[in-house]
């Protein structure tokens, strides 16, 4: 039986210097779109080479401390080597995505509640067979016109809590991530206030178990305005109200923090953080943990063709650079700019 010491250690290891955490956990219909929107087909071989790129990028171990993977490509290999083993060897901790997606609540008109718990146990004993030593589960929270509701939040909060135990009960540790969508009109209170009471909700539904919060890591929205709202993304803003939630929200002695980027580009989801990391010390440990806000640029240059590879891999290597420079609260030294969220002197 796995030990409650080597669920302490992964989460060290996940916040082992300024590293951050690669979502490279897309399902297979969002793979398909992000294939798509470069004019290539979505195959099992294309997705596998999709996610080769960063996988193989020399050096990301300087920058990784986790990549959270999807079934799909967590049983896909390269060379005989499976690519939680080919990650595992650099010492990037594997990580897999459990949820199987948020669905309309008949219960909740206009919300979503995630699905998953079916089974759970026995997938989870597979993975940690297979190498994964840590999970996620994402719960998507809309803000909208009177939503969301106390009693979805609580839906959400309380599925996130049974998850979290089935994790730590096979020995992985639970990343729960309860997304505030930016999607909306809404200001940045009415964020900071949607955000600070989802994130009470979902920590007492872990208390209510009796969870020890420790071997848990958070993975949450920043406190940002709706993208319709006519607001501007303003770092320091952002920073204290992001800040002021979590310490109004979240027990000091939850394991860690890592920010997800949720729609933001890749330069206001490393000048962000960057804000963030310049209110440190916090009562936890704080990264990132991105998406599109790492690949999302490689994917366009690649365009699919074997030739834009290295210059792919060179882009996201940069952009992994760049956040553990902004978590690392750098803005201050002479060859970063945090405002820009760029090295100077760099193209």
């Amino acid at each position: 039986m796995p030990s409650r010491e080597e669920k302490l250690s992964t989460i060290q290891k996940i916040f082992s210097g300024s590293k951050g955490i690669l979502a490279a956990d897309e399902s297979v219909p969002t793979a398909g779109k992000r294939l798509e929107s470069i004019g290539v087909p979505s195959t099992p071989e294309t997705r596998q080479k999709y996610r080769e790129i960063f996988l193989t990028t020399p050096g990301i171990e300087s920058y990784l401390s986790g990549v959270i993977f999807f079934d799909e490509t967590f049983r896909q290999s390269l060379n005989g080597k499976s690519f939680p083993k080919l990650v595992e060897e650099k010492g990037i901790v594997p990580g897999i995505k459990v949820d199987k997606g948020a669905v309309d609540s008949l219960e909740f008109p206009g919300e979503k509640i995630t699905v998953g718990l079916d089974g759970l146990p026995a997938r989870l004993a597979e993975y940690y067979a297979l190498g994964a030593r840590f999970a996620k589960w994402r719960a998507v929270i809309t803000i909208g016109n009177n939503i969301p509701t106390d009693g979805c939040l609580i839906k959400n909060a309380g599925i996130l809590a049974e998850y979290s135990k089935n994790c730590l009960d096979a020995g992985i540790v639970p990343i729960i991530e309860p997304e505030v969508l930016l999607d909306g009109e809404h200001s940045i209170e009415k964020s900071e206030a949607i955000t600070t009471k989802t994130l009470r909700i979902t920590f007492n539904s872990l208390k209510n178990l009796n969870l020890p919060l420790n071997e848990v890591i958070l993975k949450t929205s920043m406190v940002v305005p709706g993208n319709k709202s006519g607001e501007p993304m303003d770092p320091s803003k952002i920073a204290e109200a992001t800040v002021r939630c979590l310490k109004n929200s979240v027990p000091a002695e939850v394991g860690g923090i890592v920010f997800l980027s949720g729609g933001q580009t890749p330069v206001q989801a490393t000048v962000n953080l960057n804000a963030i990391s310049k209110l440190k010390p916090l009562p936890w440990p704080t990264s990132f943990s991105y998406a599109r806000a790492l690949q999302g640029d490689p994917l366009k240059i690649w365009q699919g063709k074997d030739e834009n590879i290295l210059a792919a891999q060179a882009v996201f290597l940069k952009r992994l650079k760049l956040n553990c420079a902004a978590n690392r609260a750098q803005a201050e030294q002479s060859s970063y700019d945090g405002n820009r969220g760029e090295y100077r002197g760099e193209e």
